[in-house]
């Protein structure tokens, strides 16, 4: 879980030494990750059909994906690789939401005080000299929310296939979903009319880099370590993903923090901890 944790954390950085159009850099990295997954398949002799009710329910996860993506990457651009992510993690709290209005969850009370630590540390990070921001950075705070929202939806399309147990693999669904993915993404760049060739060798060692180590190692490494660990250690390494994603743009692309932006930072880890991190049972496990 910690290597995934590093694994996927320079995500973003790949995304950003690529340097390409977002949804050519999303396109890439689904359709690699994808093809790799599918071939694991082949490999291990696991099926890839089911129904079409759960191949339905694949594409919207797809699409849900799809749009993760899309306002990601534009968000990378924008605002940077670290503060990006971080934003993407708000997640955490719309899938609390979504479990309170769709699955009946019960919401602790170290929610609430997860949420509000957060949203204080966002507005830290953000939010005080907001009006003095560029309009492309706000807009990249925009698309950094919107990014948790689609991840969101793209949670909860495959909790609903996972929970068949007649249904495929875990490795199945996720590789079916990646090329859907990809297959949306490239619909998106050919309507913007973007070009999908590569310029340069190092865009295409950063977009297989993202696409077989992150897309693929991370996941299943994610995938094979939870259910052998407890909550709170899941919970604090994958905390690991947001912080180090932060301390690669600040080493790599030398973004500037001041220490507002250190507190703001440590406000919605801890918020984000808080949120994600049940309480521990004995022999509790995910």
């Amino acid at each position: 879980m910690l290597v995934a944790a590093i694994i996927i954390s320079t995500s973003s950085v790949w995304v950003k030494t690529a340097a390409v159009a977002p949804s050519v850099s999303g396109f890439y990295r689904m359709f690699i990750g994808g093809t790799v997954l599918l071939a694991i398949c082949f490999i291990q002799r696991l099926r890839l059909w089911h129904n079409t009710k759960h191949l339905l329910w694949l594409f919207l996860a797809g699409f849900f994906f799809a749009c993760d993506l899309f306002f990601w990457h534009r968000s990378i651009f924008f605002v940077g690789p670290g503060l990006a992510t971080v934003l993407g993690n708000f997640q955490v709290f719309f899938m609390a939401l979504a479990g309170y209005l769709f699955y009946r969850e019960i919401i602790r009370l170290t929610f609430f005080i997860g949420l509000i630590s957060t949203m204080t540390g966002l507005f830290l990070m953000v939010g005080i000299n907001w009006s003095d921001l560029t309009g492309d950075y706000q807009l990249g705070v925009i698309y950094g929310i919107l990014t948790a929202v689609a991840y969101t939806g793209f949670m909860l399309s495959l909790r609903h296939v996972q929970t068949d147990e007649s249904g495929l693999s875990a490795i199945a669904n996720l590789g079916i979903t990646s090329i859907f993915t990809a297959l949306i993404l490239f619909a998106e760049l050919t309507i913007e009319g973007l070009d999908i060739v590569l310029p340069n060798t190092q865009a295409w060692v950063s977009l297989l880099i993202l696409g077989v180590f992150c897309q693929v190692i991370g996941w299943l490494l994610i995938t094979q370590s939870m259910p052998k660990l407890s909550t709170s250690i899941v919970g604090v390494l994958l905390l690991l993903q947001p912080a180090l994603s932060m301390l690669w743009d600040v080493l790599f692309f030398y973004r500037p923090m001041s220490k507002m932006d250190i507190i703001g930072l440590g406000m919605v880890l801890f918020g984000v901890y808080l949120a994600t991190v049940k309480k521990r049972a004995k022999k509790s496990h995910l």
